[in-house]
């Protein structure tokens, strides 16, 4: 009995790992939900947190970096520059009911 157990959990366990993805939150939801806000400096921030925010956190802001480097490196300016910039946009293009980072490093919904 004990190998078909052993099985069992291995399978359930195999699944789990699989599908987990399927379940992580979207940047759009997380949004939404008021889990994440964007920041002065380009990058996403915390509102709420959770270890599928944590991660989409993560993830995103990786991406931006390396966008925002190469951006710098093309324009032949510093990555802080970019970051700012970017920052500005996207705090201005988020819609109402999102949370932003003001000034003073607080949340406040827009």
């Amino acid at each position: 009995m004990k190998p078909i157990t052993t099985m069992l959990t291995f399978v359930t366990l195999l699944f789990s790992l699989m599908i987990t993805p399927v379940w992580a939150i979207s940047l759009e939801d997380a949004k939404q939900q008021g889990a994440v806000g964007e920041q002065l400096n380009g990058y996403l921030g915390i509102v709420k947190h959770s270890s599928d925010v944590s991660a989409l956190v993560n993830n995103i802001n990786a991406k931006r970096r390396a966008a925002y480097a190469k951006s710098a490196r093309d324009a032949d300016v510093d990555i802080n520059i970019i970051e700012l910039r970017i920052g500005e946009r996207l705090i201005k293009r988020a819609p109402a009911g999102q949370y932003i980072q003001t000034p003073n490093g607080q949340w406040s919904k827009k």
